[in-house]
């Protein structure tokens, strides 16, 4: 009886200590592309996350709770992604971030939000946030926003009256093709040819000779990471030598580091760049650095800068509810000089889409140099 009424005890004990432990911490999930296609964007992603984390919880966590933060693998599966989703629904999170990914947020969204949880995605696609998510928020510009900043910069400042445009055939490529093509027509600027590429593509022969065949001014160019640098290589080799402009993908360290010279004299809008002038960025892009021995890239700003965003919520919400977050969120704004995670100033709308400063960038000598920066939209 007496060892009975001992084990009794510790198992109280224990159960006591676990209850303890978790009203003192609060559950975020990461649901990000660690291996497959997406391997660089979502470990980046991750990372920045993580740096965030480690910053919100050094600092007393969100409403006096430490994160307790816990990433799954994607494998850049959309099947997989959905199904993480929905584990970390059963796990109690109370926030999700991530896909970043456009396809694999699509389909995971749908958990988040018929259990009501905020969910911070890093994906762009405009159709996303057309979807009707009430908790979604997303950490970078939509096409919607962007393209239209892209053609001015094309009419104004190149002088373009024909674009070839050259795209990946999937959700975030088909979106950003349907986005360029109606902001050039906006402008009255012609769409010579568009060009359709693969995923995961090795060989851009064709699609190189097809730009040259189209004899446009400029090549528009809205790939992944990976088949971008493949593309810029077989670019210079083919000798093509008209403007080439594109989004963040088309000038991230990672495409330059794999593309080498033939990254030189790209173009680029950005929305987050660890080469703005800013104090906030460049202590940000000192701490990535020395957690990472790496230069963040724009995806791990998305990372840093939606987990601070979503403290940012949580806080002005003055609980973990959803309703509440989505009520501050939408229509709301978070000042970087409260917040300096956020690293800019940033407005939301009542999609959970975001406007803040943007860049354009161009590559000089394997890096990225600030040519132009573009204010929000009022």
């Amino acid at each position: 009886m007496k060892k009975y009424l001992i084990t009794l005890a510790c198992f109280t004990l224990t159960l006591g200590l676990l209850f303890k432990a978790s009203a003192q911490t609060v559950k975020v999930a990461g649901i990000v592309e660690l291996s497959g296609p997406g391997t660089t964007a979502g470990t980046n992603f991750n990372n920045g996350v993580l740096l965030a984390v480690k910053e919100i919880n050094a600092a007393g966590g969100i409403l006096g709770k430490k994160i307790e933060y816990n990433a799954a693998d994607t494998q850049t599966n959309p099947g997989i992604a959905k199904s993480l989703a929905s584990k970390a629904v059963d796990d109690g999170a109370v926030l999700v971030m991530g896909p970043v990914y456009s396809g694999s947020i699509l389909v995971s969204m749908a958990e988040t939000k018929k259990a009501e949880i905020p969910n911070v995605i890093g994906g762009e696609a405009a159709a996303i946030t057309q979807q009707g998510h009430p908790y979604l928020m997303r950490c970078s510009f939509t096409q919607v926003s962007a393209m239209p900043k892209v053609a001015r910069y094309l009419k104004e400042t190149i002088k373009a009256k024909s674009v070839a445009v050259l795209y990946v055939n999937n959700d975030f490529g088909k979106g950003g093709r349907d986005m360029i093509v109606s902001a050039l027509n906006k402008v009255d600027i012609k769409v010579a040819s568009e060009i359709s590429t693969d995923q995961g593509q090795i060989d851009f022969s064709s699609a190189v000779l097809n730009a040259k065949n189209s004899n446009a001014d400029v090549l528009f160019v809205y790939t992944n990471e990976e088949e971008s640098a493949r593309l810029l290589k077989e670019i210079k080799k083919q000798g093509y030598s008209k403007p080439i402009i594109g989004e963040t993908t088309l000038a991230n360290d990672k495409v330059i580091e794999l593309a080498g010279d033939a990254a030189n004299g790209v173009i680029a809008h950005v929305g987050l760049t660890p080469d703005a002038p800013n104090q906030t960025v460049k202590e940000f892009a000192k701490k990535y650095l020395s957690e990472y021995k790496e230069k963040a890239d724009h995806n791990a700003m998305k990372g840093y800068t939606g987990m601070h965003a979503a403290r940012a919520l949580f806080e002005k919400a003055g609980k973990f509810d959803a309703k509440s977050f989505a009520q501050v969120m939408h229509g709301g704004s978070i000042s970087a000089k409260q917040y300096p995670g956020v690293l800019f100033d940033v407005t939301y709308d009542n999609n959970g889409d975001l406007d803040r400063e943007s860049f354009f960038v161009k590559v000089n000598k394997g890096k990225t140099e600030v040519i132009s920066t573009l204010q929000p939209i009022k």
